[in-house]
C-alpha cells in the first residue's frame, strides 16, 4: 500500500483545497494533477523523482476527491473544464506561487491544458495526457466514430438518472473496472486500488462526476462563475508554453491515434511522446517516462 503521506489544505475562493506538498523548499515547483477515477496516489512515483531532481512537488486533490470540500453549501457542485482551471489557478494564488509547471491527465490534463492556453505567464511548461484536453463543447453533439463511442460508454451512463443511482451505489466496483478497461497493461493490486478508492466517498464525488461529464455536452448547466471562461474555450485557444505530450500506446480511453494530429494547437515548442505499454493512467503506470517529461519541463 502507499506510504502514508502528510495532506495539508488551504483555503481560496470556494474550495478548501488538500494537498501533498514535497522536495525543496523553496525550489521551483511542478503541480501534478490527477484524473477521473484516480487521486494523488497516481504521483507517489513521480513526486520522488522529481524531488531527487531539485525541484519541488504539489499535488492536490481535485474537486470531489479525497479530503478538498467545497466551503459553502451553496457553491454548485460544478466539474466543469473551467471550474477545475479556476481551481487551479486559485491553488497557486493561495500558495503564492507566481509561476510552475502544471503537469496532469484527464481532468487534471485539462485544468493544466486551459491555465497554459489561457494565462500562459503562470505556466513555465506543461506536461499534459493525451495532447490537447480542451473540451469543445459546442461541437460536441457530432458524433465520433463507432470505435471512440464505444469506449465513452461510461459518459453517457453518467448522463441518466440511472448512471448517477450506479456510480453511487457502486463507486468501487465501477471504478476499478474503468481502471482494467483504461489500462490493459497495467497490473495494479488490491493495495494499489484501496488506496486510492477512499478519495471517492467525498461528499460531492457523485456530483460533481455528474455534472463534468453531463456539461461536456452540453446536457447540464455550468456554474455561471464560470461563463466567460466557458466562453473563452468555445475558440479552442492555442497554447504557447512548452507542453510535452505523452500518450499511452494502450490507452483504454482515447485511442493513441487520436492525438497525431494535436500539433496544430500547440504554437510553441511541443513534443508528443508514445508511451509503451502505457494505458490512460501515464504517471502511475509508468513513473519514470512522466517524471522525465516534468523534469526537463522544470529545467527548461
Amino acid at each position: 500500500m502507499a506510504e502514508s503521506k502528510q495532506v495539508r489544505k488551504v483555503k481560496t475562493d470556494v474550495l478548501e483545497i488538500a494537498y501533498e506538498e514535497s522536495g525543496p523548499a523553496g525550489a521551483p515547483p511542478a503541480i501534478l494533477l490527477h484524473g477521473f477515477p484516480y487521486d494523488a496516489r497516481c504521483y507517489d512515483a513521480v513526486a520522488p523523482r522529481v524531488n531527487a531532481a531539485g525541484f519541488r512537488t504539489i499535488v492536490p486533490y481535485l474537486r470531489g476527491y479525497g479530503p478538498t470540500r467545497f466551503l459553502s453549501p451553496k457553491t454548485v457542485r460544478s466539474g466543469q473544464q473551467a471550474a477545475l482551471a479556476h481551481d487551479l489557478l486559485a491553488l497557486m494564488d493561495a500558495l503564492d506561487i507566481g509561476k510552475a509547471v502544471v503537469a496532469g491527465y484527464d481532468w487534471g490534463g485539462r485544468a493544466a491544458c486551459i491555465v497554459s492556453a489561457l494565462w500562459p505567464g503562470r505556466v513555465q511548461g506543461l506536461a499534459t495526457g493525451c495532447g490537447y484536453n480542451l473540451q469543445n463543447i459546442p461541437a460536441s453533439a457530432k458524433p465520433a466514430h463507432p470505435a471512440q463511442e464505444h469506449r465513452h460508454w461510461y459518459q453517457y451512463y453518467f448522463h441518466t438518472e440511472r448512471g448517477r443511482a450506479g456510480l453511487a451505489a457502486n463507486r468501487r466496483e465501477l471504478s476499478r473496472l474503468l481502471w482494467r478497461l483504461w489500462s490493459p497493461m497495467w497490473e495494479f493490486d488490491d493495495a494499489t486500488f484501496e488506496a486510492s478508492v477512499k478519495s471517492f466517498d467525498n461528499p460531492d464525488f457523485v456530483d460533481v462526476v455528474v455534472q463534468s461529464y453531463r456539461h461536456r455536452y452540453g446536457y447540464a448547466e455550468g456554474d455561471p462563475a464560470y461563463d466567460a471562461t466557458e466562453k473563452k474555450l468555445e475558440a479552442q485557444p492555442a497554447i504557447t508554453v512548452p507542453t510535452i505530450s505523452l500518450h499511452g500506446d494502450a490507452d483504454g480511453v482515447s485511442s493513441v491515434d487520436s492525438s497525431a494530429g494535436h500539433s496544430r494547437h500547440f504554437t510553441g515548442p511541443y513534443e508528443r511522446r508514445v508511451v509503451p505499454t502505457a494505458g490512460h493512467n501515464v504517471p502511475q503506470e509508468t513513473p519514470e517516462a512522466f517524471a522525465r517529461a516534468v523534469i526537463e519541463l522544470c529545467r527548461g
